[in-house]
């Protein structure tokens, strides 16, 4: 087991976020860094098992609350502007790269809603936004590349946009469809660092994440697992299936769909987890060459 660190990173805006850290002490095992961008609602905390996981493999983990989640500054679900997830994201990357040993990889890992945002991230990266940090590889987890929204909705959000842009709703999102274990889900319900609100700032910027990357997903360049639940109901898999149909051409990425599995695949229950875990052991393997 690897002791964790809770530290504040303050953003070149001058944000204050929560920052998790899992590090590895032994340089001669440290095959790379993993950040994590998490999902709408939920904290960097969540990830405790999938970090511990990826730092027995001799990876070091650095995840950030959003702002507005988790221990992070920021009224619940909310944006001070459009690109804020963006740019929080590419300063926690910057400080990273900083501290990185020559040659080390740097992967970013992104679930949900923080799929969207390292999609995006990384498609910008790729296409020569030089304010963007690149980085080595990807792994999108059930990433909201199609939210589902409706025209209605969609005006909705237009509307709010114009008059109250950080007024908070319910998301709407049903813990049900986490996982099939009941453990999981009871955890989440009961995890006070969770919580149920969206802004209409934060739903446009999820909902435009998705379709960025769709776009850039032809000419992909960034060495990319992707790896989605094929019964999630929290976002569409449709998105995750149609970003590896149009991605097929750059041979970039690799595309697994977990039939049958619920939408946090690596707090599924067996043998959906294991899956998972294995699939991005391999890939990770690849992208690092086997350094152990």
């Amino acid at each position: 087991m690897v002791d964790s660190t809770l530290v504040t990173h303050t953003t070149e805006g001058g944000d204050l976020l929560a920052l998790q850290e899992w590090p590895i002490d032994d340089g001669a095992r440290l095959r790379g860094v993993v950040v994590i961008c998490h999902g709408l609602g939920e904290h960097a905390g969540r990830y405790e098992a999938l970090a511990q996981w990826l730092a027995a493999q001799g990876y070091a983990v650095r995840a950030p609350d959003h702002y507005g989640h988790g221990d992070s500054q920021g009224p619940r679900g909310t944006l001070l502007h459009d690109n804020q997830l963006l740019d929080d994201l590419n300063d926690v990357l910057f400080d990273t790269r900083l501290r990185l040993p020559r040659g080390t990889p740097l992967i970013l890992l992104g679930h949900s809603m923080g799929g969207a945002v390292a999609a995006q991230h990384a498609a910008r990266a790729a296409q020569g936004d030089a304010s963007r940090v690149p980085i080595d590889a990807l792994v999108l987890s059930s990433p909201a590349l199609d939210t589902g929204m409706s025209a209605v909705q969609r005006w909705l959000v237009s509307i709010l946009l114009r008059v109250a842009p950080n007024l908070t709703l319910l998301n709407g999102l049903d813990a049900q469809g986490l996982s099939h274990s009941a453990e999981v889900v009871s955890a989440y319900l009961a995890d006070r660092r969770v919580h149920k609100r969206i802004s209409a700032r934060l739903a446009r910027a999820i909902d435009v994440a998705g379709p960025a990357a769709l776009q850039a997903a032809p000419r992909w360049s960034v060495p990319t697992l992707l790896l989605w639940a094929g019964a999630d109901r929290l976002v569409q898999p449709s998105g995750s299936r149609a970003f590896a149909d149009a991605a097929a051409p750059s041979a970039q990425v690799q595309a697994v769909e977990l039939a049958g599995a619920h939408h946090e695949i690596f707090n599924e229950a067996e043998p959906w987890r294991s899956q998972a875990l294995a699939a991005l052991g391999a890939w990770l393997d690849q992208v690092t060459h086997g350094k152990r």
